[in-house]
């Protein structure tokens, strides 16, 4: 049976989790499916939002969490994803590093297309290909996802949130997603990442300062400090106080231009893009035809195509109708190359290939 995942999370004003969880629901739920919920008495299942958020308001105000299993359709692929959502307590949030509100997809491996029926056509099998179909085909989903939990409407409850392949809300440059409600925040990423890894404190415990209370928090280390921020095949680099308190201090404009410029993709990646492209137009005619060349089964997860993906999959700076931003790449990355690249092209870090 597959693990669940990835997790995705949302930071709120306290006062605003049950509000902010309840208007996320009916944006992720399936119409006509099923709610799920815990009681004393077993699992509990409707179908009416009204007597699953009755049920969901009861058992927050007894605390200290509350939380729904619900079928979820992305808008593009159509897949439909069971996933977990639960909201916690101010009180509970302090003490859990998924922060106040948290959700998961019921199966990992499906989400993440890591097994998939691929039409190769006349042309060679290819790995690099392969992985490149998995992440288009997971992209769209992925975001979706986040923002359907962390901006369901114009209410702007969620600040910020992220999306990981792991279990906890950990450096939100060591995530593969990241939502700002305000894209003139999103230096906020790079300061959280700092106390998370120097002060060892939980993001969902500063995920709601004020730009101005994190400098504030990062100028208080010792001039120099700096923090390893490394993992995998990903270019090894330490972040520096100086190199944050920079990135506050620059225009957030001239900031997410530089994050856009980062996202390019590389050599490797645009070498693979024509021949995923065409597999991915030849599976799409049969599944709509019926006709077509043969497919033949596809395990996107073995430690090739994971590595090329770690490696080389691209980046996406979405920026968003309401003001926000959402940076992301798939799940077996991070997105701390982009930093890397975007902060040395600004001048705020030494050169990534010799430091």
């Amino acid at each position: 049976m597959s693990e669940s995942g990835p997790s995705f999370f949302a930071w709120c004003d306290a006062a605003e989790t049950l509000d902010a969880f309840l208007a996320a629901l009916p944006a992720l739920m399936h119409p006509g499916t099923r709610i799920s919920m815990m009681t004393d008495d077993g699992l509990f299942y409707t179908t009416s939002m009204d007597e699953a958020v009755a049920m969901i308001r009861a058992e927050f105000a007894a605390g200290p969490s509350a939380g729904a299993g619900l079928d979820v359709m992305l808008t593009g692929s159509k897949r439909i994803f069971g996933c977990s959502c639960h909201c916690y307590t101010e009180e509970a949030g302090r003490d859990i590093s998924a922060g106040l509100i948290h959700m998961t997809t019921c199966d990992q491996r499906r989400f993440l297309c890591s097994y998939l029926e691929l039409a190769w056509g006349r042309g060679p099998r290819s790995i690099e290909a392969e992985a490149a179909v998995a992440w288009h085909l997971l992209r769209d989903d992925l975001e979706e996802l986040l923002l359907r939990l962390c901006a369901p409407d114009a209410s702007g409850r969620v600040r910020t949130g992220a999306c990981t392949n792991g279990g906890d809300w950990i450096a939100p440059v060591r995530m593969c997603a990241t939502y700002n409600a305000d894209a003139r925040d999103i230096a906020r990423d790079l300061a959280l990442s700092w106390l998370q890894r120097h002060d060892k404190e939980m993001v969902s415990r500063n995920a709601g300062l004020s730009l101005e209370a994190l400098r504030v928090r990062v100028e208080a280390a010792p001039a120099g400090a700096r923090v390893p921020l490394k993992g995998g095949s990903e270019r090894a680099h330490a972040l520096s106080r100086e190199t944050v308190l920079k990135a506050l201090a620059t225009p957030p404009a001239t900031l997410l231009e530089a994050l856009e410029a980062a996202a390019a993709p590389d050599d490797a990646w645009r070498a693979a893009e024509p021949r995923a492209r065409e597999i991915l137009a030849l599976t799409s005619q049969i599944a709509e035809t019926g006709e077509g060349p043969p497919t033949w089964p596809v395990h996107t997860d073995t430690r090739a195509h994971v590595r090329f993906l770690r490696k080389h999959a691209p980046f996406h700076v979405r920026r968003l109708a309401g003001g926000g931003v959402l940076l992301a790449t798939h799940p077996f990355r991070s997105l701390w190359p982009l930093w890397v690249d975007a902060l040395f092209s600004l001048g705020l870090i030494p050169d990534p290939a010799t430091a």
